[in-house]
């Protein structure tokens, strides 16, 4: 009632008055009381910027329900996007965080940088400059470098999925402690899963381009210029090159390395180490060529 009453006054120009509503005795009627506001100083309205001149806090009252109850102190609105913020989180003034999206504590957000709706950066996360983030997208325990594009619905820095059997039997979680770190220029596509670390920080290297509904699981190295197809399943503590090319639905198995320059076909599994470069397929994957002889051999066999 009250937030109704506030925003009709505000409609016909009564801005200089603050509301409070006392329900009279009849459920039905309400009596309002306007008393003067308290002035609002100067410093409540001025931007400062930091001693380096490359992030800047307004400072702005804490944001509040529509009874004026103060929501958390430590979270402001932002004034590029309407997003909220933690008042420690250092934001180059040109970023835009859009509403509904949170940035936690200690978080780094470089220039130009844009955040969607329904984002949650998490605390102690960097995202260089010029990255675009899509809609619903959780960022924790990462690091993204500069121009990249994270699409909707992207998962990054969960804990992988790693657990052991103790003498009782009892299934224990292994720890996860480390963190997801992707370079320059990487692109992800739509609801994929990059899990952090345990033994070794997650890695996704510069100009790599990752498609929709990709699972990459913790400890995996990924060098630059990859191309990783959709449905592709990269179980953990993997390490591939440079300018390696999975097909869609690949799926490698935990502890493989995989050379560079390694072209991999659609629905391959790779059980073992890849050391040449070249084309592969197959389950298990093997050069193309002797795959493609098998698959011949077969269809001749059933005939």
């Amino acid at each position: 009632m009250a937030f109704r009453l506030r925003k009709l006054l505000l409609t016909n120009g009564c801005s200089s008055y603050n509301i409070s509503t006392v329900m009279a005795n009849n459920k039905n009627k309400y009596s309002t009381v306007f008393t003067p506001l308290r002035p609002i100083s100067n410093t409540c309205m001025n931007n400062f910027l930091s001693t380096d001149q490359s992030t800047f806090k307004p400072q702005v009252d804490s944001l509040k329900s529509d009874d004026d109850a103060v929501v958390d102190q430590d979270f402001q609105k932002w004034h590029n996007g309407g997003g909220t913020f933690h008042k420690s989180a250092y934001i180059h003034r040109t970023a835009v965080i859009e509403f509904g999206a949170v940035v936690h504590s200690e978080s780094l957000l470089g220039e130009n940088v844009s955040i969607g709706s329904g984002v949650v950066v998490g605390p102690d996360v960097t995202i260089g400059q010029s990255t675009r983030v899509g809609y619903n997208v959780a960022l924790t325990n990462c690091t993204i470098g500069d121009s990249c594009v994270i699409h909707n619905g992207v998962c990054i820095g969960q804990d992988g999925f790693g657990f052991l059997v103790d003498e009782q039997g009892n299934m224990l979680k292994k720890p996860q402690h480390l963190n997801v770190k992707i370079g320059n220029h990487v692109e992800i596509g739509a609801n994929t899963c990059i899990d952090r670390g345990s033994w070794r920080d997650t890695i996704v290297g510069d100009h790599t381009k990752i498609d929709n509904l990709v699972q990459i699981g913790h400890n995996v190295q990924i060098g630059k210029n990859c191309m990783i197809c959709g449905q592709v399943g990269i179980a953990g503590s993997v390490t591939m090159g440079d300018y390696v090319t999975l097909g869609g639905r690949v799926a490698i198995r935990d502890h493989v390395c995989i050379a560079s320059r390694v072209r991999l076909a659609a629905s391959s599994c790779v059980t073992k180490d890849i050391n040449q470069p070249g084309e592969y397929g197959g389950f298990p994957a093997m050069p193309i060529g002797k795959w493609r002889r098998q698959v011949a051999a077969q269809r001749q066999t059933f005939k």
